[in-house]
């Protein structure tokens, strides 16, 4: 069955399909390019799990609403043959990913204030009473969102870090008894703020155009966590995955969430831990930073070198290594 096709022919019965062109396919969801024979084009995302792509569209509609972040609309969400799927408008722009090594200064400046000032509204507009994995209530009008885990900081932290240390490959070895040691001695407090961690915001799921951030597309799999967490890891993903010294970047960003709310305090440990959940994905393989991308052992020295300069590192202050971009 034609899951895509059979879903758009159901929500616009009065359109003809004249193209359709995969554009991506994750470990859990297919994005595909629907162009009717009018010219006007949508998004389709379909996924297995329709639960799963409940959530995701419905924050997605919530982050439109309260926030500046350019998040595409949602034209229509439902279920064919037991898969979810949700079509949305399609946004203008090419790949931030595949663009940022390419913009000037300013621009690469710009866009980092862009992802601070949106990080820190999302800490503005979600918060909670717990910490973990998202769940949703309500109808999607007026749909809220709840976190459905731990209450206690210090051990859900110390497992979300572990199970990312345990992810890494064997190449990683020599590293890992120093990480789950920071991971252990670490002193957190209990019961800090609780706010939306958007674990995957990042350039890769952006669009650019016009010099300017023109979508942010990937809200799949919303946790609740503490600011600081947050801030470390799309700080990393900002900052330090383009170029070799992200000084710059790093203070761009800040005056973009300085520019919404106080900036938090980002224990060291959270910086290690950003790029421990950064380096593999969710099918157990090492993520390619840069563009071109790394791969390969270059990829696997990229990962390395930033968290021995981490644990290494007596200051809770982000230390540069300088990391060749020659690849």
């Amino acid at each position: 069955m034609n899951y895509v096709a059979a879903a758009v022919e159901r929500e616009f019965p009065t359109k003809r399909i004249g193209a359709v062109s995969p554009m991506r396919s994750g470990n859990h969801k297919r994005t595909t390019l629907v162009t009717f024979a009018d010219g006007e084009t949508v998004v389709v995302q379909l996924v297995s799990d329709p639960e799963s792509l409940r959530l995701e569209v419905r924050l997605a509609r919530a982050v439109r609403k309260r926030t500046s972040l350019p998040v595409p609309r949602v034209l229509a969400t439902g279920t064919v043959a037991g898969h979810g799927y949700a079509i949305v408008e399609r946004a203008v722009g090419d790949e931030l990913h595949e663009r940022f090594v390419s913009l000037d200064t300013a621009t690469q400046m710009q866009v980092a204030r862009t992802f601070g000032r949106g990080l820190g509204q999302l800490h503005d507009a979600f918060s909670f009473d717990g910490y973990g994995a998202l769940d949703t209530f309500g109808d999607d009008s007026i749909a809220e969102f709840y976190a459905d885990g731990a209450t206690d900081w210090r051990s859900w932290f110390a497992t979300y870090a572990r199970d990312g240390i345990d992810a890494l490959p064997p190449t990683f070895d020599s590293l890992r008894q120093r990480l789950y040691d920071a991971v252990e001695t670490a002193s957190l407090p209990a019961s800090p703020p609780a706010v939306l961690y958007p674990w995957d915001l990042r350039p890769g799921n952006a669009l650019v155009a016009d010099d300017a951030v023109s979508a942010v597309l990937d809200w799949g799999n919303p946790l609740a966590a503490t600011p600081g967490l947050g801030v470390a890891k799309v700080e990393h993903l900002v900052a330090d995955w383009y170029v070799a010294d992200g000084s710059a970047l790093r203070r761009a960003f800040r005056e973009g969430y300085e520019g919404v709310r106080p900036y938090p305090t980002v224990e060291r440990i959270y910086r290690v831990v950003a790029v421990v959940r950064s380096a593999v994905d969710s099918a157990g393989d090492v993520t390619r930073p840069g563009y071109p991308e790394r791969t390969g052992s270059a990829a696997v020295a990229f990962h390395r070198v930033r968290l021995a300069s981490l644990v290494n590192s007596p200051s809770e202050s982000p230390p540069n290594p300088q990391i060749d971009t020659n690849y």
